[in-house]
């Protein structure tokens, strides 16, 4: 029998593949409690558009990683791995199997293996936007930015290397740690093992479920949701350029067209995100796949608890 304190069960895939609901019955099954790794679902007034469960879906399992945040609050993979070890080991001091559970393949990478360097470091999103500051504001305008937050490297770069000045922008916005500090020779690993799943489907399949979630999201209230976070205050932040929110928001803005043209915009951004996140997930060689079609939640968690308690 796997010892709990050693271990933690870490399940992966894209968005709609059924993660939350095979992590709630894995926890029923393994005794256990649920942290969340997800990038969005940290953040308060987000629920519907990021898919976080609601009390009844969580089945009476306790969540960590939801509705820390309010939006304009800025979060990294480093400030989530400082988190994440801390609910693990408070898990784990309950007695209990922790189970990570999460599409965001950066934030666990950074959680289990830490980080190196900067040069393994990358966030393509994160990247096109700073470099759409660049040519909005000019380099020394980020680089006055960069000054700010890590000095040091400052020193010993010039100010318009734009190169080195975005890319320090981009590590730092991902670890949420200076540039300069993260060039060390032993990685801040895990201090525990980690036996890592992943949700497998058809494509076809996958891309029909994030269809469906699409307007079930718009059924249980999603333009509502972000009218509340503009009225809040929310517009310019990096979280509401988050697929689901930023066509939303647009569609308020009378930018698009019609709600179809809106729905249909979300759905293929949200597929094109799901292709992304595979991309990152598949030369995981820790990864064991296991194939979720035609199988109910508690048959993939059956599946999942027999070989996490006998490796």
């Amino acid at each position: 029998m796997r010892k709990l304190d050693q271990t933690v069960l870490i399940l992966v895939g894209p968005t709609a593949s059924g993660k939350t609901e095979v992590a709630v019955q894995l926890a029923h099954q393994l005794n256990g409690e649920i942290i969340s790794a997800d990038s969005r679902q940290i953040y308060r007034f987000m629920d519907i558009g990021t898919a976080t469960p609601n009390l009844s879906e969580r089945r009476g399992i306790p969540h960590y990683g939801f509705d820390i945040l309010n939006p304009d609050e800025s979060f990294s993979a480093g400030r989530f791995a400082a988190m994440a070890r801390k609910w693990v080991e408070e898990i784990h001091g309950h007695g209990k199997c922790a189970i990570i559970a999460g599409g965001s393949g950066l934030y666990l990478k950074g959680l289990i293996d830490g980080f190196y360097s900067g040069e393994e470091i990358k966030d393509e999103e994160i990247r096109h936007r700073l470099n759409q500051r660049a040519n909005n504001l000019g380099i020394h305008a980020l680089y006055e930015e960069l000054q700010k937050i890590d000095p040091d490297y400052c020193e010993i770069i010039v100010p318009t290397d734009r190169q080195r000045i975005l890319r320090a922008l981009e590590v730092i916005e991902v670890t949420g740690k200076p540039f300069s500090l993260l060039h060390q020779k032993k990685r801040d690993n895990a201090p525990w093992n980690a036996l890592w799943f992943g949700m497998e489907l058809p494509r076809e399949l996958l891309y029909d479920r994030i269809n469906l979630r699409v307007t079930r999201m718009l059924d249980m209230g999603l333009l509502a949701e972000v009218r509340d976070l503009l009225d809040r205050g929310f517009e310019n932040t990096y979280t509401m350029k988050s697929v689901g929110y930023e066509e939303s928001a647009a569609y308020l803005r009378g930018e698009i067209g019609s709600i179809d043209e809106m729905i249909a915009l979300i759905q293929k951004n949200t597929r094109q995100y799901a292709k992304r996140q595979l991309t990152w997930f598949r030369p995981n060689e820790r990864i064991q796949w296991v194939n979720a079609e035609k199988k109910s939640a508690v048959q993939v968690a059956e599946q999942i608890r027999l070989v996490y308690t006998t490796s």
